[in-house]
């Protein structure tokens, strides 16, 4: 696995185009014109407005979201000294974190210098270019000298993160770690093996916190850094200790903390044996912790573990803070990143923690419901709130310590910014969630004796986006419920099949008798059917008991909406009913119908379908662009199905002029408004984008959404039952969690237009 994992390595720097970032143009430039603006002459006047007012470089140029990642390679993270050519895949990885997880643009630049003053002077000289600057694996004590001259010579955000990103990180875990223990920093004896930067740093910001730097012992290559000791720089001296201890074996005992920045396998277990009870280990020497995390837990089960690795719990991982920091930073224009800003992002760390864990994040990390304790006190780095987290807290923390040259306003406009930044969630994903959280509705979920749901059902709880309402076994949904330790205390079980709910179930057989006593179903089919969880929860909404009902995880979907037209039946006046999805594209929302109930419309038909699902678009305040689809274009094949789907359209132009809808179209040329243009200029939909696609048969609108799922990796939310009475809509089988939210986040709007 060991060779397969280095030949691996070595593949994915190498293949392809080598290395791990390049540089990709932000304006038009396919015309003569383009490259006129982009250097000369066009290139002149930004040039000259710099010169009057050098702030205006942060309007003209990309300084403002630019930061060098500088290294001269002396101590490259477990590797040690290897130089700058050989630290350069190290310094290009940081650059595609900074850039995937906070949009951050980077140029790495390798230094072959190693006296302190000369790079000092080169970082100065360059500077100009950048809007911030994190200095990356200099050896110690060279960094902390680089780091003071720079930080006072210098007017950006500056951070070697060797120093300051395990000490923020370690940070959270300790206010966190200390919360779940009981225990008090104040009185925490702490010992810490390494006197390195980031050991040093770590120390420093721990005496922030409130830890005592008496409580405090640290530990070199020597041993004990103690007053007795005449080989000690500067530095070290700082944190000379007098108590009569010299080795590790004397300093651990009746340790409450031990934090490791040393070497693998250092802390044996009779060491770890002689510490207080529920003992802090955080022990973060890469790739083999100074105790490795089963020894440790064999050894003291009441240990709370912390390590530099992603596959035991509570990895302190400095991606959690560095690209959020300077995120933050820039776009406050900090003039420096300092103690405040930090602390800022180790207590925005700590915070986040203790809030319940987005699905992805569960998935991400094969766990089943992760939850703030002793496996988890730090956030996992694939949480997609921490860039609306940590970096407002850094960019406040800037304002308020006077180091941000311009301030932010509108801090939920700020988050919506960086969400939108990162493409973390779609507008239309959000503005679901505005519509929910402003008036929750009952959801009742009828298939919540399954994980996901009631992950779901905790989802929407905590954030208040839905009531909901489980319905099933009750020992069983409680059992799921504790075994996963889910926060769905006070959450509604409805139980058809205990005996509180035999009165109403015998009720309910009775009144689905009388619904279809002339449509089929005799008083004995009734009476079975009503033992059918889609009978049963239609039923529900039916009799007022809940908003909305979401069923199907587990069945198939012609079995769950029979039930709920016999039940709830259609709107009245409504004919068809329809299933649309919508396509959550980087252009914006797709909507896609009719993809689940009807198999081959008649013109008729296809005309209820785009009402139907015009309805849809202007709920989410957009207006609707229909295109309706066929493998013909205007008239170009004469055949059944095209003359359908144009019969289609010459009844919506005559009875809904106000609607923008043509075809029938092929969807390539639907969607590309050039070729429009040059082919089909009497258009309605011309120089329009098209949001809306109508499919003239199940068959191709089932095929188009599932390719564009599977292919483009595009998210797709439903399907959207239209046409019903009440809201009713059912999921897919083996719907995922987020899925299935998204599904509640619809029903809870359909609710809300009733």
């Amino acid at each position: 696995m060991d060779n397969l994992f280095r030949k691996d390595a070595f593949n994915y720097h190498a293949l392809g185009r080598p290395g791990k970032i390049e540089v990709i143009p932000t304006k038009p430039y396919s015309t003569q014109r383009d490259l006129s603006l982009a250097y000369s002459p066009g290139v002149a006047d930004p040039c000259l407005a710099i010169k009057d007012n050098p702030s205006d470089v942060y309007k003209y140029t990309a300084k403002g979201n630019l930061v060098a990642v500088i290294s001269n390679g002396t101590a490259v993270l477990g590797l040690g000294n290897i130089g700058p050519e050989a630290g350069k895949p190290v310094m290009e990885g940081k650059g595609l974190l900074f850039k995937i997880f906070a949009d951050v643009d980077v140029f790495d630049i390798e230094i072959d210098e190693t006296d302190p003053e000369k790079i000092v002077q080169i970082v100065k000289a360059i500077a100009p270019t950048f809007g911030g600057i994190n200095l990356e694996d200099i050896k110690a004590p060279e960094c902390f000298y680089i780091e003071e001259r720079l930080k006072e010579e210098l007017n950006i955000p500056l951070m070697h993160d060797d120093q300051h990103g395990t000490a923020i990180i370690s940070s959270a875990g300790l206010l966190n770690a200390i919360d779940v223990l009981g225990k008090k920093i104040e009185d925490l004896k702490i010992v810490v093996s390494g006197a390195g930067a980031s050991a040093i740093s770590c120390t420093k910001l721990y005496i922030k916190l409130g830890a005592n730097p008496k409580n405090i012992i640290m530990l070199d290559s020597r041993g004990v850094i103690h007053t007795d000791r005449t080989d000690l720089n500067e530095t070290k001296k700082q944190f000379a200790t007098d108590k009569p201890v010299h080795t590790l074996e004397e300093a651990i005992k009746g340790a409450d903390m031990f934090l490791g920045l040393s070497t693998g396998g250092l802390l044996k277990p009779e060491m770890l044996l002689s510490m207080s009870e529920d003992p802090i280990v955080f022990a973060l020497a890469n790739p083999t912790p100074e105790i490795s995390y089963d020894l440790a837990m064999a050894t003291r089960p009441d240990v709370l573990m912390a390590t530099g690795r992603s596959d035991f719990p509570n990895q302190v991982n400095n991606v959690l803070g560095f690209p959020f920091i300077f995120r933050g930073a820039l776009d406050v224009r900090a003039t420096k990143i300092n103690e405040e800003m930090k602390l800022a992002a180790a207590k925005a760390l700590a915070e986040l923690a203790k809030e319940p864990v987005p699905e992805e994040v569960n998935v991400a990390y094969g766990i089943s419901n992760l939850k703030f304790g002793r496996d988890y006190i730090i956030p996992k780095p694939t949480d997609p709130r921490l860039i609306e987290i940590v970096a407002p807290a850094v960019a406040k923390a800037a304002m308020e310590s006077g180091v941000a040259q311009r301030n932010i306003e509108d801090w939920e406009k700020y988050r919506e910014e960086l969400r939108k930044r990162m493409g973390l969630t779609n507008p239309l994903k959000r503005q679901m969630k505005g519509a929910c959280r402003r008036d929750p509705k009952r959801i009742l979920l009828a298939d919540a004796e399954n994980y996901k749901i009631l992950k779901a059902a905790e989802i929407v709880a905590n954030e208040k986006l839905a009531i909901p309402i489980l319905m099933g076994n009750e020992a069983k949904i409680k059992k799921i419920i504790v075994e996963n330790e889910l926060e769905l205390d006070g959450v509604t079980i409805i139980d058809p099949k205990s005996e509180q709910n035999k009165a109403k179930m015998d009720g309910y057989i009775q009144q689905l008798f009388d619904k279809r006593k002339r449509r089929g179903m005799n008083l004995r089919t009734a009476k079975e059917n009503m033992k059918l969880n889609s009978y049963i929860s239609s039923m529900l909404v039916e009799n007022g008991e809940a908003d909305a009902v979401l069923s199907g995880l587990t069945r198939n979907y012609p079995d769950t909406i029979r039930p709920a037209l016999q039940v709830i039946g259609r709107k009245p006046g409504v004919q068809t009913v329809t299933g649309l999805y919508i396509v959550l594209t980087d252009e914006g929302p797709l909507f896609l119908s009719d993809c689940t109930v009807n198999k081959e419309p008649t013109s008729d038909e296809l005309v209820q379908i785009t009402l139907q699902a015009a309805d849809v678009v202007k709920r989410f305040n957009m207006e609707p662009v229909v295109a309706m689809l066929s493998y013909s274009n205007f008239g170009s094949v004469e055949a059944s199905e095209p003359v359908k789907v144009r019969q289609a359209v010459q009844e919506l132009h005559k009875n809904h002029p106000d609607l923008c809808v043509d075809g029938e179209i092929q969807a390539n040329t639907a969607l590309d408004q050039e070729m429009m243009q040059e082919n089909f200029p009497f258009s309605k939909i011309l120089g329009k984008n098209v949001n809306t696609l109508i499919f003239p048969d199940l068959s191709s609108a089932n095929i188009a959404y599932k390719l564009l799922n599977k292919t483009a990796g595009f998210e797709i939310i439903g399907p959207i039952l239209n046409g019903m009475n009440k809201p009713v809509h059912i999921l897919q089988m083996g719907s995922s969690v987020n899925e299935i939210v998204n599904m509640i986040l619809i029903a809870g709007m359909d609710a809300a237009q009733q």
